[in-house]
């Protein structure tokens, strides 16, 4: 029987990790004759990476999956543009090394699995010359959505055929028609990326080297973004792998989040709302204090992960009371909590929660949608305007606190929104019987049918081994 080996390479952030090994997770299950090695490169973007991949070193995968830390990198440069080419180009020497390794061993026994692909994060096709000089061929995995992608590879058509300057596109009300979304999106919602010289050129490369894989593996589902994954074929990409929602629902035991869960259970169904904007997403403290005047108006039982504005972790009581109103602990005790951390997954999926206010990174996004919780948009930063205008606009599948927000520097002045405006999404969230809560109720069946036997999810991720199995000899 012919086994073999994929190698995935994902971007070293906490919201490209974690699905890129559930995916590989995923193809091993799925199909006896594939093997999985995930190679992480280092140093990675935030603690929250560190600390899941620390408890992948600890945990037992499948059999035929492995997990590798290379060696950390130093003086990759500050900016965006400069620091992925630094790692990209300081990591291939090992990633070679490494994956020699593999060929050799495949040599030696003809049991071993043969090397047959390199699944490239979007962010890692840099590294696309090592398939040739393997002679296999490589895929890409996006951890964002189909549209998303769209958008890119329209972006790099302006820029390569017409000579448009994107970066003019900074706070421009200028309607865009992007192949991927039926609706218009105003240019300012783009990808904060795109507003940058450094970074809108790694963008645009993205999407060039995008249209020489031998694939394009995606996070997301065909009945979600049909329009979007249908308009692949008709600007002629490598075949779309729509294998998702990758969503993690192993249940987390530990004792750090034994309190969180037990305070869950003691409130109503649907009572509860879920504020958390991903491992990298913080306020000043002006805006800390209007959720805060927001939530204690509100009435609203409320589970609040709330972060430094250096971008920190909470690790003390004394570091809530600095930031937070004066009493507000006190007077929503009964209330509400506010932590630090929250194993995200695992409280969306308590019967507890009723809405999540969150910073609409794409896999905040499909796990709402997976465990039929409505979301309350409020985007930060990167691809988070983007996808709330998908997720509000396009899909109709949430509400918003404010769709256009953007994380802004100290020279540029901080946005604040009002404690009243917070209140109003989030009361509209929390209604009983709202259209949006029934549509992503809908929306959450239909997620999970994909990855069952039939789904359209389970049937690309078998059109996908079938062309992973015919690379080998």
């Amino acid at each position: 029987m012919k086994m073999a080996e994929l190698v995935f390479i994902p971007f070293p952030a906490m919201g490209h990790v974690v699905p890129a090994v559930q995916t590989a997770k995923l193809l091993v299950e799925f199909d006896n004759r594939v093997s999985t090695t995930v190679l992480l490169m280092k140093p990675a973007i935030d603690s929250s990476t560190i600390k899941y991949t620390e408890s992948l070193a600890a945990s037992t995968l499948p059999d035929r999956m492995r997990f590798i830390e290379l060696p950390s990198l130093d003086e990759l440069g500050s900016r965006k543009g400069v620091w992925l080419d630094s790692l990209i180009e300081g990591q291939k020497p090992r990633v070679k090394e490494f994956v020699s390794k593999i060929v050799s061993k495949s040599e030696l026994s003809p049991d071993s699995p043969r090397l047959a692909g390199f699944v490239f994060d979007a962010f890692c096709t840099g590294m696309k010359d090592l398939a040739g000089e393997f002679g296999v061929p490589w895929y890409v995995f996006s951890s964002s959505g189909a549209a998303f992608l769209g958008c890119l590879l329209y972006l790099q058509a302006l820029h390569d055929e017409q000579n448009v300057d994107i970066t003019e596109f900074k706070n421009s009300d200028a309607m865009l028609e992007i192949p991927s979304f039926v609706n218009p999106m105003a240019a300012r919602l783009l990808p904060s990326m795109t507003f940058r010289k450094d970074s809108v050129l790694v963008l645009v490369g993205v999407a060039r080297r995008l249209r020489e894989a031998s694939g394009i593996v995606v996070n997301t589902f065909t009945e979600l973004e049909s329009h979007a994954v249908n308009s692949f074929s008709k600007i002629g990409t490598p075949r779309l792998y729509p294998v998702g929602p990758i969503v993690n629902v192993a249940s987390d035991k530990s004792n750090d989040n034994r309190e969180i869960m037990e305070w869950l259970d003691d409130q109503p169904p649907l009572s509860v709302v879920f504020l958390c904007f991903g491992s990298l997403g913080s306020f000043c403290v002006d805006q800390v204090k209007e959720i805060a005047y927001a939530l204690e108006h509100s009435g609203k039982r409320f589970l609040w992960v709330l972060r430094k504005p250096s971008k920190g972790q909470m690790e003390s009581a004394s570091d809530f009371q600095r930031t937070l109103p004066e009493g507000f602990l006190d007077r929503t005790t009964e209330l509400g909590k506010v932590i630090g951390w929250a194993p995200q997954a695992e409280i969306l999926a308590h019967r507890a929660i009723g809405g999540f206010v969150s910073h609409c990174g794409w896999n905040s996004i499909l796990e709402s949608i997976y465990f039929g919780v409505p979301i309350a948009a409020w985007p930060i930063y990167a691809e988070q305007q983007f996808n709330a205008f998908q997720l509000v606009t396009e899909l109709g599948l949430g509400g918003e606190i404010k769709i256009d927000y953007i994380e802004r520097s100290n020279s540029d002045g901080y946005e604040i929104v009002s404690a009243d405006t917070i209140k109003k999404g989030i009361e509209g969230l929390m209604e009983d019987d709202n259209e949006i809560r029934k549509r992503v109720k809908n929306m959450s069946q239909v997620s999970k049918q994909a990855l069952t036997a039939g789904g359209s999810s389970h049937s690309s991720l078998g059109r996908l081994i079938a062309d992973v199995m015919s690379n080998i000899p």
